[in-house]
């Protein structure tokens, strides 16, 4: 597919793995939500992801650069170290977990939708043929 949508479909392939993963460590959140000294997971990728594919940009063979840097990144696991204003330590924030789950949702669901067009694009121009 690189060849022809160049990095693009590869790109919004990594950023859905990556949104999957948000998801889940969501939901492992608000399913511990009760249980004492836990502490709130996230997720974060995009600025690491920023970074590699800066870093890529502007050398001599920018397309295999780029393509390597989108394959490289990694999402990192964060344990958030703020203060619960419970007595048992936990410091899950139902309200904030909700909001960043349906965030996420939407975000999947674009970048779904940014595949399926480009596909349907191809689709369309093979039929011309």
């Amino acid at each position: 597919m690189a060849g022809l949508y160049g990095n693009g479909v590869e790109l919004t392939e990594k950023m859905m793995d990556f949104l999957w993963e948000r998801q889940r460590v969501g939901l492992n959140n608000v399913a511990n939500v009760d249980t004492p000294g836990y502490k709130t997971r996230y997720i974060t990728f995009e600025e690491t992801l920023r970074k590699k594919l800066q870093r890529a940009s502007g050398g001599p063979d920018t397309k295999a650069a780029v393509y390597g840097a989108i394959h490289s990144a990694r999402a990192g696991l964060n344990i958030s170290q703020e203060e619960s204003s419970r007595l048992d330590g936990n410091n899950v924030d139902m309200d904030q977990e909700q909001v960043d789950l349906v965030r996420t949702a939407y975000e999947y669901q674009f970048m779904l939708n940014s595949v399926n067009n480009d596909l349907k694009r191809l689709q369309s121009a093979a039929k011309a043929f």
